[in-house]
């Protein structure tokens, strides 16, 4: 019995680790290709925007079922790292997402500025800038239609970007609140125009309600170019254009704080053995786990213990459903089904068959849609020597797919009533 409960703990955790890990499946499949190229032509830009796609490993066009979406910014560059790290967290850590990567290869300054200059630091800035307000338009009322309508995405949305992107996100968040729930701003230009971002969050975050969004804001190593003795416990005495990158960075984090009653869930992490060009990395991992920390399961040990009663059990997951739902604002299922299905045969094995029971109608439940789903309480059944029951969830699976072996099923439960 110890054997197998040790064998259900390692399932249970190899089920979210390897949720989307599959690179052995298909014969000699080493490679994995990322983001499918679509575009739309813009009116707003005068253009037509390139992005990229990647649907989660999950996803099955016969299936009804919609993810969350991130927005990456500098998409051509960044989504192939945001989708390996879903491959490896995805499911226990964070959900599962539909990746829509942005290209900004081309007018990239002036897409993610948020105010126009002509000069930076004392010298001539000849780029054109400034038209984040209308990159902003594009993607409020063209982008985003577009994909809500072409792709399996609920209205859960992350943006995600890094320098001149992390200061387009940061100005997302002050200026369209709404737009997004969750903002990662990876080492942003916050020293733009003399700070006017800092200068304009004063007022906007004393004001507004941010509850129920969150923001990681991340600050590479690379505080002084030339002067190695600035470090990040003297840089804000610091006065010079060398530091004043970093010093945006971190009296924007103070702002943060120091507003703490808008209700902004706020996570700040400092990289010193990162430069600018590095960041990106660790700051997708670290943001993209802290701000689905809310999703991570909870009382795995009380799951994973054989003594733990049904009803605890079910509490645990209608806690979770409700957790989940309270975040995403939809329903959503607690668990994949996959968890479900196997902790329901784990539990027979176990010879614990209402606890069996109990999974296997939460798999309905939570995926109405899945023969499998009621093929598997049949099974349940019909150990228990229940045919009519057994009979009558397996004609159901049947009903769902025509495939084979429910139709062969239905007709041995006929022969045993």
């Amino acid at each position: 019995m110890k054997y197998r409960l040790k064998i259900l703990v390692i399932l249970i955790v190899t089920i979210f680790i390897n949720q989307s890990i599959d690179a052995q499946s298909n014969g000699h499949r080493f490679l994995h290709n990322v983001g499918v190229l679509d575009s739309l032509k813009s009116e707003i830009l005068n253009e037509t925007r390139t992005i990229y796609v990647q649907l989660p490993n999950s996803y099955n066009e016969n299936e009804n079922r919609k993810y969350p979406v991130a927005y990456i910014l500098d998409g051509e560059i960044f989504l192939p790292t945001v989708s390996n790290m879903l491959d490896f967290y995805s499911g226990g850590f964070i959900p599962e997402m539909v990746l829509i990567g942005v290209s900004n290869d081309k007018n990239r300054t002036r897409d993610l500025t948020p105010s126009h200059i002509k000069t930076k630091y004392g010298m001539p800035f000849n780029e054109e800038n400034g038209e984040a307000a209308n990159f902003i338009k594009f993607i409020e009322e063209q982008l985003i239609p577009f994909v809500e309508d072409k792709y399996p995405v609920t209205n859960y949305r992350t943006l995600i970007g890094h320098s001149y992107g992390g200061l387009f996100t940061i100005y997302s968040l002050i200026n369209h609140p709404d737009l997004f729930a969750n903002y990662l701003a990876i080492d942003p230009s916050l020293d733009w125009d003399k700070q006017k971002l800092l200068k304009q969050a004063e007022e906007t975050f004393a004001n507004k309600n941010y509850k129920g969004m969150s923001l990681f804001l991340s600050l590479s190593g690379q505080l002084h170019m030339q002067n190695s003795d600035i470090t990040i416990d003297n840089v804000m005495q610091d006065e010079t254009d060398f530091t004043i990158f970093a010093r945006s960075n971190i009296s924007f984090s103070n702002l943060i704080k120091k507003n703490s009653q808008n209700g902004l869930d706020f996570s700040w992490k400092f990289y010193p053995k990162d430069i600018h060009g590095t960041i990106a990395y660790p700051s997708i991992m670290d943001g993209l786990i802290s701000i689905f920390e809310w999703f991570q399961m909870e009382n795995t040990d009380k799951i994973n213990s054989f003594d733990t009663s049904k009803e605890t059990l079910l509490e645990i997951i209608k806690y979770r459903e409700m957790k989940l739902e309270n975040h995403f604002g939809y329903q959503v299922s607690p668990y994949p089904e996959e968890l479900l299905n196997m902790s329901g045969y784990m539990n027979m094995d176990m010879e614990q068959y209402e606890k069996a029971k109990m999974y296997f109608e939460l798999a309905i439940e939570y995926f109405p849609n899945s023969a499998n789903a009621y093929d598997s309480l049949s099974g349940y059944y019909d150990a228990k020597k229940d045919y009519v029951n057994a009979l009558k969830f397996a004609v159901k699976a049947y009903e769902l797919s025509d495939m084979d072996y429910y139709k062969n099923k239905v007709e041995d439960l006929k022969k045993k009533q």
